[in-house]
This record gives structure tokens, C-alpha cells and sequence, in this order.
């Protein structure tokens, strides 16, 4: 009798837990914290990180420290929950310090604290190591612990930081704003060029002026939107390693070099001469070699990035991975200097791989599977530290062991295999985000692979919404991706989450067309000089196919969305396609002839359609989506940001104006405080608000 009450309260319990849970909201998303990059201490005891506190209310991100134990147990604190916030934490190379950046007092500065190890706790009072009047981030400790690397936006033929502040106090003061430009770029991503370039600097840590490292009108590290540092110490400290882009034009040039120069300055050493892009050096531990990341083909973003290696001694480089056909990603060296481990984008996950440099198999071996970044060995080399999402948890830090019998190699035919026999070795570290995702309920992303353009294999995405019921019929929320060179996959984010977009009762379908990353590079450069041929074939099959596959799927309540080159397949599809409900275009490109004179980074117009609009107008004119206006007729929502240089607001208000006077039905979301992307918390949510709203307005039974 007692086990059958046992029983009952067993299933009981259960089942009130599965129902407790509800869909995922927007809310709920902004209560996750964001963790950063994982940091071992030199002990190879702890792992610092940051993660940031989102404040609906206050319209804020904070960013704070955190610490958890290599050996398991609970992440803590490292840094006070109130304040402004710290981030980039770096241990000192004997391990009794750290450093950070925060814009405690004022303006962001890199700061020291001592560390107690045993502990796990920091000790004594922050001490300012920078104080230079133009900013301090990206703060790097020097081998021997003496001085720290940082950068900073200065004027470049100001001598001293006297001159930066003085030169920006006159600025400010100033009843004239106009500003005059005599060379492109001229404004870039969401910001004008305002005559600063990027520096690195040196500077001791105890005290003392920070010494530039790379004086020259020229931005050292180049511009960013994530990803490793694009600079690094030497492991005997003598020298640094950068990377810099010196063309004269940056607007059409991908060619960043790397460049190396002595801790004390003196005169730098450029060590590439690739036409493409050279970036991410990373010096072996033991100094014979500088690793780094290369794409061969200059003016061409997408190219792929293959892994190299420059012997120091002698100049020599080498393709440690030639017929590797995936983007390398982030890097990381083995103690010993025999290893690179790294992740590559494959077929909508992101693996750990690793090669070992000078082996006779040039082919990376597949460490662990899911979608990774930021893979650190430990100090003692046995184990592996790495942050992991999916397509339902944002980041968490994991590990997984190094020293194990090895299994099946992977090489060619079956590279992009995943080896079973190691993917139960990851376990996570960090559980920053079980509480609140234990009350959500999601639908796992289903894969599904069907002919395309030219009969190609193309891979698609489906999430049911929670609590489906497969007797019913659902309205299909389409998305399409950016870049174009970008992927769907088993990962998060917090712009487009498709997790979110099928909680409030969508089937969300999505398509990685021809063009996007993770099945080769002649599957992406498929889509160059061809925007509307390939990509939107595989997007019409991909959609047949779901449709076809799937018996719950209702065809005729179908709403496509899509961002960036997602923007611009809506806005090709408004002139080429009646299929659908309603159309979702945010930072869409519209008129190719326009766009180009509009945006900042030309070498991706130039690239993707093979000129200029002088040079090859035709080709601009073939995939132009506003030549085909006479066809428009479906309800469209035009999403767009003031501060978007990338594809200038011009765009969507050209779209929106065509709409309106062919009295198509249309919407107009503009926020004036947003760039590429919609970034501040209450914008997002009232982007969420309308993007959702609308496509319910159309999806409706019998509209």
C-alpha cells in the first residue's frame, strides 16, 4: 500500500511539474543572465567570468564578475550585484591579482584587485591602473605580471594624453558640430567617424603613463563585433603580436595583416602579406610559433578562414588544416605547444576540434559536439574549458577531460562525423540560468535535409510550439537569416530567438539557403552575384518541403520574417512570391543601387555583386527587390533603425513609402536610438510586442 502512495505522489509530482511550466516570454529571457567567455587561473582552481544582469525597468545591462570552482559546485560572486558594473576579468600570472574593466567613477578604466586563490575571493580595495582620459578596455596582462596591454580610441597626432583631453574638451564645448571628411569611411556601423583611432597601449601596473604601442592613423585592433582579441603578449614578454588593416581605403579593403612590434616599443614588423584578411595571433607557450586565422581572397568577407601557422625563426607559413572545408573559428594552444583546439562552424552545431601542429594527418579531429566557444585547456593540460548554448539556454561553461583513449579519428569521407564515444564527457560548470529555465517550456529544434536549388542538399530547422498537439493545425512563423553568410543552428540569441517566435502557438520553420555558413565554402560563395536566384529557390522548396512533411503544418496562415540579407529575401519575395500572409522585413536592402551609396563596408557590395553600379549595373539591377514593386500586394511590417549604417534607414522608408502608395497594407517600426540591431531591453521588447502582433493580425483563421 505504501509503495502504490509512493507511486501516485511520484507521478503526481511529475505531472505538476510539467504543468507548472508555461511559454518562454520575453520576461523570461531578460531574467537570464548572459555569461561571457570562461578564464582559468594559473592554479588551474577556478574559472573567472562575467555575466550580465539585465534591468527591465531601468532599461540597463550590468555586467559583474563571476567565479566557480574547476572541481565543481556553486558559481559565486566575485563582484557586488549593485554598481556599474565590471567585466574582462584576467588573472595575473602568478595568480595573486586581477584585473577588469568598469566604469566605476567615471568613464571605463582598467582596474586591479588582489585575488585570494585558496578562497576564491577577492581581497583588499580596486586599484585604477589606467587613468587615460580617452578610455581604457581589453586589458591583458604581461607575461612576467609587471604591466598590462590595453586599448584605447586616441587622435593620432596627439603626442600624449593631455592632448586627447584637451583636444575633446574644446570638442564638447563647441557651439559648431559640423564635422568635414576628406576619405572614406567616414561613418561605420552605428557611429561617425570622429578623427579617434585605436590603440594599444602598455602601461606598468603599480603606476606610470601608458606608452602607444601602434602610433599611426590606423585602428589597432581593427573594428569588431565580437570574438577573440586581435592582440597578444609574447610568452617571454618581449614582444606583441597585432593585427592592423594599413590599405588606404578601409571601405573597400578586408586587408588586416598581422604585425608584431617589441613591448618597449619601437618599430613594427608586418609577418603577412595575405591579399584577405589575417587576424587572431596567438603565441605558442613555448615561442617558436604565432597561430592565427587567414581568408585567402581580399574585398571578400565570407571568404573561408583557415587555420595558419608562422614559424618565428624563420618566417615560414603554414595551412596547418588545407582541405579543412569549414571557417576555423575561436583558437587556443595546448600547454605543450603540440596541440590547437578549435571550433568550426558544421551543419548547424559548432564542434570542438583539435590538431596537432606538425602531425602527419593535417585534419582536425572532432573533440566534442553541440555549439562551442572559447575553448581553454587547463594549465595542466588535462582538461578542456569551453562555454556551450542551444537552440533552448543561452551560454553556460563546461569542460570536458583531454587525457583519454583516443577514439575514431575523423578524416575525410566522414570528417564532419560526430565520435559518440566523447560527447558524454562535456559536463557543465555554471547552472547561471537552470532556475529560471526550469519554469519555461520549450520544443526541441528538429533537423530536416531536402533537395534545392540545382537538387543540392539543404538543411532546415523546425520547433514546434509548447504543447503541441499533433491533431492540430498551426500557423507558420518563416525566418529568415542574415549575413547572408550566417546559419541557423543549435544556438541562442536574444534578437531573433526562435524559441521565442513559436511560444505564443507558431510552428517556426527555418531554412539554411545557399549562402550560408557550415556546409562548405563553395556552398556559400554560391550565393555571390545571385541573391535572388538560389537562396529564394531553396527557401520555396524548403517551405514545400515542411509543408509536405509535416501535417500539422497549416499552408495557408504563413508569415516570413527575416533581418539584414533576411530583410532583403522579404522584400525579394514581396515582388516574387503571393504565398504568404504577411511579410516581416527588418534593416531590409531595397535598392541595390542606392544601398551602395549609403552604406560603409562597400567591399561587401562590391564583392557580392561583382562591382560597382558604374561597372556593372545590370547585375544591381537583376536582384534590385524595387524594380519588382508593381508585384507587391502582400501585408508587409518594415522594421528599421536611424543609427543603421550598415543598411541605411533609407531603405526601409523607401520600402514603406512604395508600400504605402500602392496602398498595400504596411507598417512602419522605426526606432530612432537603434542601429543593425535592436539592442536596449525596452526596445526589444516592444519590437517582440509589434513584430509578434502583426503576424497575428494576419495569421488568423479566415483572414
Amino acid at each position: 500500500m505504501l509503495r502504490r502512495i509512493l507511486f501516485f505522489l511520484l507521478i503526481f509530482s511529475l505531472f505538476g511539474s510539467a504543468q507548472s511550466k508555461h511559454p518562454f516570454t520575453f520576461e523570461d529571457m531578460m531574467q537570464l543572465k548572459r555569461v561571457g567567455e570562461p578564464v582559468v587561473s594559473p592554479d588551474g582552481k577556478w574559472v573567472g567570468f562575467s555575466a550580465v544582469d539585465v534591468n527591465l525597468d531601468a532599461n540597463t545591462k550590468t555586467p559583474h564578475l563571476w567565479i566557480v570552482s574547476l572541481a565543481g559546485g556553486e558559481s559565486k560572486r566575485l563582484t557586488p550585484a549593485s554598481g556599474a558594473g565590471e567585466d574582462r576579468v584576467r588573472f595575473s600570472p602568478d595568480g595573486k591579482r586581477v584585473i577588469f574593466e568598469s566604469d566605476r567613477g567615471g568613464g571605463t578604466q582598467i582596474w586591479a584587485q588582489g585575488f585570494d586563490a585558496a578562497a576564491g575571493v577577492l581581497t583588499g580595495d580596486p586599484k585604477k591602473v589606467t587613468t587615460i582620459s580617452t578610455e581604457a578596455s581589453g586589458g591583458t596582462w604581461a607575461p612576467d605580471g609587471k604591466s598590462v596591454l590595453f586599448v584605447s580610441s586616441v587622435f593620432p597626432d596627439c603626442k600624449d594624453d593631455a592632448c586627447n583631453k584637451q583636444r575633446d574638451e574644446e570638442r564638447a564645448k563647441s557651439k559648431v558640430k559640423a564635422r568635414t571628411y576628406d576619405k572614406l569611411m567616414f561613418r561605420h556601423w552605428n557611429h561617425y567617424y570622429d578623427g579617434k583611432k585605436s590603440h594599444l597601449f602598455i602601461v606598468p601596473i603599480e603606476s606610470g603613463v601608458g606608452l602607444d604601442l601602434t602610433p599611426g592613423d590606423y585602428d589597432v585592433p581593427p573594428f569588431s563585433l565580437g570574438g577573440q582579441d586581435q592582440y597578444a603578449f609574447s610568452p617571454d614578454g618581449k614582444e606583441v603580436a597585432y593585427t592592423c588593416n594599413t590599405d588606404e581605403t578601409e571601405a573597400t579593403s578586408t586587408n588586416s595583416d598581422v604585425f608584431v612590434v617589441p613591448s618597449g616599443g619601437g618599430t613594427a614588423k608586418r609577418i603577412t602579406t595575405n591579399p584577405g584578411s589575417d587576424g587572431t595571433p596567438i603565441y605558442s607557450p613555448d615561442g617558436k610559433y604565432i597561430a592565427y586565422r587567414s581568408q585567402l581572397r581580399g574585398g571578400y568577407e565570407s571568404d573561408r578562414f583557415r587555420l595558419m601557422l608562422y614559424e618565428r625563426a624563420t618566417g615560414k607559413i603554414t595551412d596547418l588544416a588545407p582541405n579543412f572545408d569549414r571557417w576555423v573559428d575561436a583558437i587556443a594552444w595546448s600547454p605543450d605547444s603540440k596541440t590547437i583546439y578549435l571550433t568550426a562552424g558544421n551543419e548547424g552545431r559548432s564542434p570542438i576540434y583539435q590538431i596537432t601542429v606538425g602531425g602527419e594527418n593535417p585534419w582536425p579531429q572532432e573533440l566534442v559536439d553541440g555549439y562551442n566557444d572559447s575553448p581553454t585547456p587547463t594549465p595542466d593540460g588535462k582538461s578542456l574549458v569551453f562555454d556551450t548554448m542551444s537552440i533552448s539556454a543561452p551560454n553556460e561553461i563546461y569542460t570536458a577531460p583531454l587525457l583519454f583513449a583516443q577514439c575514431r579519428m575523423a578524416f575525410p569521407p566522414n570528417a564532419y562525423s560526430v565520435p559518440d564515444c566523447l560527447v558524454s564527457k562535456a559536463k557543465p560548470l555554471t547552472h547561471m540560468n537552470d532556475e529560471v529555465l526550469s519554469k519555461v517550456a520549450m520544443e526541441p529544434m528538429e533537423s530536416f535535409w531536402f533537395a534545392g536549388a540545382a537538387k543540392e542538399k539543404v538543411q532546415g530547422f523546425l520547433i514546434r510550439p509548447p504543447g503541441f498537439d499533433k491533431n492540430k493545425k498551426y500557423a507558420v512563423k518563416y525566418l529568415i537569416h542574415g549575413g547572408p553568410q550566417g546559419a541557423w543552428g543549435d544556438d541562442w540569441s536574444y534578437r531573433w530567438n526562435p524559441e521565442l517566435f513559436a511560444a505564443n502557438g507558431y510552428v517556426v520553420v527555418m531554412v539554411n539557403f545557399h549562402g550560408s555558413t557550415g556546409y562548405g565554402q563553395k556552398f556559400i560563395d554560391a550565393i555571390n552575384g545571385n541573391w535572388g536566384g538560389a537562396p529564394f529557390d531553396d527557401l520555396m522548396l524548403g517551405l514545400d518541403y515542411a509543408e509536405k512533411s509535416y501535417p500539422f503544418i497549416d499552408k495557408g496562415r504563413e508569415c516570413a520574417l527575416g533581418a539584414s540579407y533576411g530583410g532583403y529575401a522579404i522584400n525579394w519575395i514581396e515582388g516574387h512570391s503571393d504565398r504568404f500572409k504577411c511579410l516581416v522585413s527588418h534593416d531590409g536592402m531595397f535598392n541595390t543601387e542606392s544601398a551602395f551609396g549609403t552604406t560603409e563596408e562597400l567591399w561587401f557590395n562590391e564583392w557580392e555583386f561583382k562591382g560597382t553600379p558604374w561597372t556593372d549595373r545590370e547585375m544591381y539591377r537583376k536582384w534590385s527587390p524595387h524594380l519588382a514593386a508593381a508585384n507587391f500586394k502582400t501585408p508587409m511590417l518594415v522594421v528599421h533603425g536611424q543609427l543603421d549604417y550598415r543598411l541605411d534607414v533609407s531603405e526601409g522608408f523607401q520600402m514603406f513609402t512604395t508600400l504605402q502608395r500602392l496602398k498595400v497594407p504596411s507598417k512602419l517600426l522605426y526606432f530612432p536610438d537603434e542601429g543593425h540591431w535592436v539592442l536596449k531591453p525596452q526596445n526589444g521588447r516592444f519590437w517582440y510586442q509589434t513584430v509578434n502582433g502583426w503576424v497575428d493580425e494576419w495569421t488568423k483563421a479566415g483572414k
